[in-house]
């Protein structure tokens, strides 16, 4: 399995790096726009030409699995009242366990649910879909949801698990699928009291966090926007385009050649562009964007991948993971709108080239959670 997997990540990086631009003709979907203006024809690679195959999809199923069920080494983030409170992190969190954290054991299960929305004859599906069936059933999310509502725990997971735990349930609920539906189901009563929790803390958050890690305020409420949308969560949409416009409409000149921090894997700068893209309208966007980060909209734009230097330490390696979450930000908005943002895409394409062959060679540091970035990327793409 591993020279296997070796070889398919070896032409998959063959993708990345050796793609050369096409002459073909594109639309920008909000301005109408085509050919060269559209999509910088003469410095972006063609979307097109590179592929979330089968061949990833099989490397990246090998992830999550090898780590949901895992559960130790486990960082529990836990808030103790007294020695009643100490416990195994399977009864503590009997959903989401493993993985060495609650998040990471949350986004392994959106990995696996994404990589059988796209590929149901994914090998080893069977598998798949019996983990899914046993860490996600309606007892577990009940003593989760217990866990949640302990008084001393209201910060927990407090807005990057949030996150997740609500990108999972969107992914449920965009799935074609009969188990999705139970799925979905079994998870809403978490899924309820993540919203709540966001409308309840959002008003009360006067600043939001600028950091490139965990708490990043612009990253959760991204994914909070995204199941709020598919849901048509009207409490929690109001509540963060209110808080979004409130914290992030009058920045000016985000200092990017300040990033990254030595452990960052989120970019405060690209993830801040990332919500607003949502929340505002095109012309309102592009208007924001000229002021923020007017560089971004030139056609020789250049960052270089954050370089890391030894992936066995877990707060180096969040690096790659940077590399992941810059190429998402990239190619969201190269997709959405292609004639300010096409030139992004060879942008894009390098991140993913420079920490996607590592993904398997990397220790339980990296290998726990990168896998997740890696795969939400290439959705993007």
């Amino acid at each position: 399995m591993r020279i296997s997997a070796f070889f398919l990540i070896s032409f998959i990086l063959i993708l990345f790096v050796d793609c050369t631009p096409k002459k073909e003709q594109a639309t920008d979907p909000e301005s109408g726009a085509t050919g060269a203006d559209a999509t910088g024809a003469d410095a972006t690679v063609a979307a097109s030409s590179i592929e979330f195959t089968r061949e990833q999809a099989e490397i990246l199923i090998t992830l999550p699995m090898a780590c949901v069920g895992q559960e130790y080494p486990n960082k529990l983030g836990q808030t103790l009242t007294g020695p009643e409170e100490l416990a195994e992190p399977r009864a503590l969190h009997p959903a989401f366990y493993g993985c060495f954290d609650w998040h990471s054991a949350v986004h392994g299960h959106w990995s696996m649910v994404k990589l059988l929305k796209e590929f149901p004859d994914l090998a080893g599906a069977d598998s798949v879909r019996q983990v899914l069936r046993r860490n996600i059933s309606a007892g577990n999310i009940l003593a989760e949801l217990e866990y949640f509502k302990k008084e001393h725990e209201k910060g927990y997971e407090r807005t990057y698990g949030w996150g997740w735990l609500l990108k999972l349930a969107s992914e449920l609920h965009s799935w074609d699928d009969p188990m999705a539906r139970e799925l979905e189901k079994n998870l809403r009563p978490l899924t309820g009291l993540i919203s709540d929790k966001f409308v309840e803390y959002l008003p009360k958050l006067q600043y939001p966090v600028r950091v490139g890690t965990h708490t990043n305020t612009a990253f959760g409420l991204a994914f909070a926007w995204d199941y709020a949308q598919a849901v048509q969560d009207s409490a929690l949409i109001g509540a963060i385009r209110e808080r979004a416009l409130a914290f992030y409409d009058s920045d000016r000149g985000c200092p990017i050649t300040w990033e990254p921090s030595g452990a960052d894997f989120l970019s405060p700068c690209l993830e801040e562009m990332d919500l607003m893209r949502r929340i505002k309208t095109r012309e309102a966007f592009l208007a924001w964007t000229d002021q923020f980060l007017p560089e971004l909209r030139q056609k020789d734009f250049a960052l270089e991948p954050a370089r890391v230097g030894d992936r066995s330490d877990g707060q180096l390696v969040h690096l790659d993971g940077l590399n992941f979450s810059r190429a998402w930000v990239f190619y969201g908005l190269a997709k959405q709108y292609p004639a300010a943002f096409g030139h992004l895409l060879p942008l894009a394409n390098a991140h993913m080239a420079y920490s996607f062959p590592n993904l398997l060679g990397d220790g339980y540091e990296g290998g726990h959670w990168l896998g997740t970035f890696a795969l939400y990327a290439l959705g993007e793409r």
